[in-house]
């Protein structure tokens, strides 16, 4: 792993981490991360073809992020393994120039298979020593290797967390530790006897230096934060959703359903406490996940993230944007999404940039 410095940004769906983010990350020599959950939502042909849609965004992004990187870091693709058309997006990574997969919410048992001839380099998110185990057992004996590295996922973060909803809410960092401290030790012993380095990098709650050098000394490469690098300039959220990032309070932060199966953290709005009672009927159908069922699902993640993206679809299959500058309005926007988030997103207080985060996390490393 060529990284300048050993910070992963997470990658978060649907217009949350693109281009802008991921190539500024880049640029300032940790990886950037692009998220191949409807990447094309703004792309006037998205409703009728999403996939399409999707495939040309996700590429354009890729090439446009190298742009912006200047040589510099490397970039990642967040593709989840539970997205349908999997293999698609995995092709799309690697013929536009992607550095790396990184693929969780799910187990990527056949991803070794789908890069096999790519320079591509891939890590699973996992966030336990059995599935871990899990896919290298099967790796090494369906395709004769292992992964680049690999992402430990903890019990703090946002998005799609692999534990249960208890786990979520009560797991303390000392004793997710102990699953790390494992995790650690299994992957050198699987590194050494390959006789190569397979370098690990933890996420959940990573907010500050403390943090980093928390996990440097027990023995991962680095760390992969997602939350903080929402609230800077160059993220490519509305700046609504930065702002309700900014006005997170402690007491926001819950645990939610997914449509993906999962338990997920968020901010809760008004969104969220209606989801508590009742489902939100699916009004169109994405396809976008291989097991979701629409009849049943508590409701649309896609039209849920598209909202907190600022975009809401109309009556006609076109996709509309809020108009801007309207403050009660984007704020009212939010109110009516899904808005992911990490453990400590309620200590951002304010909008800043991904140099200047890069700065702070950078002293004395």
């Amino acid at each position: 792993m060529e990284l300048q410095v050993p910070v992963i940004q997470g990658g978060m769906g649907v217009g949350i981490s693109l281009s802008s983010l991921a190539g500024a990350v880049a640029r300032e020599g940790g990886m950037g991360v692009l998220s191949a959950a409807q990447p094309g939502y703004r792309d006037p042909e998205w409703t009728r073809s999403p996939l399409e849609s999707n495939l040309r965004a996700l590429g354009r992004h890729i090439r446009r992020a190298r742009e912006l990187s200047q040589g510099r870091g490397l970039l990642g693709v967040n593709i989840m393994r539970a997205c349908t058309d999997y293999e698609k997006y995995v092709r799309c990574a690697a013929e536009n120039g992607a550095d790396a997969i990184l693929s969780g919410a799910g187990l990527p048992t056949e991803l070794p298979g789908l890069i096999e001839g790519t320079e591509l380099r891939f890590a699973p998110i996992v966030s336990s020593l059995k599935a871990i185990r899990v896919l290298f057992s099967l790796w090494k004996r369906h395709y004769g290797r292992v992964s680049d590295f690999v992402v430990i996922e903890g019990p703090k973060a946002g998005g799609h967390l692999g534990f249960t909803v208890e786990q979520a809410r009560t797991l303390t960092r000392a004793e997710y530790d102990l699953e790390i401290g494992a995790i650690l030790r299994y992957v050198s012993e699987e590194a050494a006897a390959a006789g190569t380095e397979i370098p690990v990098f933890v996420a959940g709650g990573i907010y500050d230096r403390s943090d980093i050098d928390h996990y440097l000394r027990m023995g991962a490469s680095g760390v992969q934060m997602a939350t903080r690098f929402v609230a800077t300039e160059e993220c490519d959220a509305p700046r609504s959703y930065k702002k309700a990032y900014v006005r997170a309070a402690r007491e926001d932060v819950v645990i939610v359903k997914s449509p993906v199966g999962m338990p997920g953290r968020a901010i809760r709005n008004r969104f969220v406490r209606e989801r508590e009672s009742s489902r939100e009927p699916v009004q169109r159908c994405f396809h976008c996940l291989e097991r979701c069922n629409p009849a049943t699902t508590p409701y649309c993640i896609t039209m849920a993230l598209c909202r907190a993206a600022g975009l809401r679809l109309g009556g006609t299959d076109s996709v509309s944007e809020p108009e801007r500058g309207e403050t009660e309005r984007e704020a009212a926007c939010m109110e009516d999404a899904l808005l992911f988030c990490g453990e400590n997103v309620w200590r951002i207080d304010r909008i800043s940039t991904v140099a200047e985060i890069f700065s702070e996390l950078n002293r004395d490393i």
